[in-house]
């Protein structure tokens, strides 16, 4: 099943504005979702660069309750949210959202969100791996969302 993931800031496979990069305000953008599969637990949203050296994660944000529907525009960057859900570490080393900041050209960031049957086991600083090994076999439905960005 697919999740349909919608950015009212930027369109799908288009430029990321610079409020939302290291050369801006380097803050989240907004983020909604369509109704996610009936067994839903929790929701993920993941962040990278595939075109960074490695990899590199940008955002990692996880038991987003599953009547949750969106994500504001400059979410706090701080491990609990209001709503319950959490934040983890991202590849700066922080928690919360790191935007865009490619070396050199043009590269695809890819927000990846997730319903799965579980509630994770939260911990301070969280990363990807943690979270991929978690949900192996959890996995109801998917979407994703594309920008691009390279620095002026």
């Amino acid at each position: 099943m697919e999740i349909v993931l919608k950015c009212s800031a930027f369109k799908h496979d288009e430029t990321i504005p610079i409020q939302f990069t290291c050369q801006g305000d380097n803050i989240s953008p907004p983020f909604e979702w369509s109704i996610p599969p009936e067994n839903t637990k929790s929701m993920i949203i993941i962040a990278e660069d595939p075109d960074a050296p490695h990899g590199w994660i940008h955002w990692v944000l996880f038991n987003i309750p599953p009547h949750t529907r969106e994500i504001p525009e400059n979410c706090p960057r701080t491990y609990e949210l209001k709503d319950g859900s959490y934040q983890g570490m991202n590849d700066f080393r922080e928690i919360g959202y790191g935007g865009p900041c490619p070396p050199s050209g043009i590269h695809r960031y890819y927000f990846r969100i997730y319903a799965v049957d579980i509630i994770l086991h939260a911990h301070l600083n969280m990363t990807k791996e943690d979270l991929m090994s978690q949900i192996r076999g959890h996995v109801l439905a998917t979407g994703e969302y594309m920008g691009r960005y390279g620095k002026i």
